[in-house]
């Protein structure tokens, strides 16, 4: 039994922040049902390879999951879920402003229904405000918040980040947060309510560094102008072989070790310096240094007693084989309803005595629609309608 187990989620996401949201709160065991259309097709579910009934991303995204395909626009599909939600606890949805109300299974409407119902909106730029009902993908949400301004070289362009940072830690991470501590709030007062949540302002509450000197100060973060962006040492050096290490040696006694591999402590001078032109200098000196070798070597020098924050720049599967993710479980064997297993990112937070479930993998939709309205009492001629069949 999940450390969640007991609550029930309505999952009316796609794509990617809610469905990570969701996926994390069923590992936690949560009981999530996946709301779905049977027709408008989840851009993950083509993307990557496929691997059985459904793509890798797909079946990651909403392993443990339950499916029920409804036409929400048919009157019977929303008594299917005025009757779920009496006996559910949470409800996430991702549509724009305005499009469950419409549907008729809005906040209000199910808190009619069920007054302790938790109803999660996950939006790009909230329920309020001019940008409301804009359209809107993880870049833009990082270029409103005023992160992609100083987030790369200068004189050179932005560059897309190798992961959704808006998506995941200004969506995903904080559905998660509101939504549990909505729970919380609840199992204390009885009270259910709605949350707002808005990844444009999750993602603007991440300056956390430099927004607030902005503020106080009132000096703009630029490209490479502080001490984590390039702006001093902490950075990434290339090697002679075209490989790259990351040097986050910061604090005086890793600059010290950092110095002591270098082979000159008279460098801390530089290295410790508050001076931009001292802080370039040192620099320099890494980028010379770390082309001297090939990334084996280096690996070789630094070996696995090193203490002094520098490490290879990874490729995936090298960091799926490395002994620290390994010796951490996070690559997992989920079950598949077809029969045999896929390998999937493990959920990353230890319990000591509730760990995580995995189910099952995500399913095609509609896998477990008969199932679910027979649950619910509908008769075989409901089923048929509500099933097209």
């Amino acid at each position: 039994m999940g450390i969640l187990s007991g609550l029930k989620i309505l999952d009316f996401t796609t794509l990617l922040p809610g469905p990570f949201a969701t996926m994390m709160l069923a590992d936690m065991g949560a009981d999530v049902l996946k709301i779905e259309s049977p027709e408008r097709v989840d851009l993950t579910k083509v993307l990557g390879p496929i691997d059985g009934e459904v793509s890798a991303v797909f079946g990651h995204l909403n392993r443990s999951k339950r499916s029920l395909a409804l036409d929400l626009k048919k009157e019977e599909a929303k008594e299917v879920i005025y009757q779920l939600v009496k006996d559910y606890d949470i409800v996430v949805e991702q549509f724009r402003p305005g499009v469950m109300d419409r549907l008729g299974i809005g906040y209000e409407k199910l808190k009619e229904i069920n007054p302790k119902i938790i109803y999660c909106s996950i939006t790009g730029y909230g329920q309020t405000g001019p940008l409301r009902n804009r359209a809107g993908h993880d870049i833009n949400y990082l270029s409103l918040a005023g992160v992609a301004s100083y987030s790369f070289r200068k004189n050179q362009s932005p560059v897309p980040s190798g992961i959704q940072v808006a998506d995941l830690a200004g969506g995903s991470l904080p559905a998660v947060v509101g939504i549990l501590a909505a729970v919380y709030h609840r199992e204390k007062t009885g009270e259910g309510q709605s949350i707002d949540l808005s990844i444009t302002d999750a993602v603007f509450a991440l300056n956390a560094m430099y927004g607030s000197g902005y503020l106080v100060g009132g000096i703009e973060p630029e490209a490479e102008s502080f001490l984590l962006n390039g702006g001093g040492f902490y950075d990434f050096y290339e090697t002679k072989d075209q490989r790259y290490f990351s040097v986050g040696s910061l604090e005086p006694q890793f600059q010290l070790r950092l110095c002591e591999l270098i082979g000159d402590l008279n460098l801390l001078e530089l290295s410790s310096s508050d001076n931009s032109e001292s802080q370039q200098a040192f620099k320099k000196i890494l980028t010379e240094t770390f082309k001297k070798k090939t990334f084996e070597e280096w690996l070789k020098i630094l070996g696995d007693d090193f203490d002094g924050c520098i490490e290879p720049v990874l490729q995936f599967s090298e960091s799926v084989a490395h002994p620290q993710i390994e010796t951490r479980g996070l690559v997992v064997e989920v079950p598949k309803l077809v029969g045999g297993t896929q390998q999937q990112i493990a959920f990353p937070i230890k319990f000591s005595t509730q760990p995580a479930e995995y189910r099952f993998t995500g399913v095609q939709t509609g896998t477990h629609t008969v199932e679910i309205l027979k649950e619910l009492g509908f008769d075989s001629e409901t089923i048929n309608r509500l099933t097209n069949q």
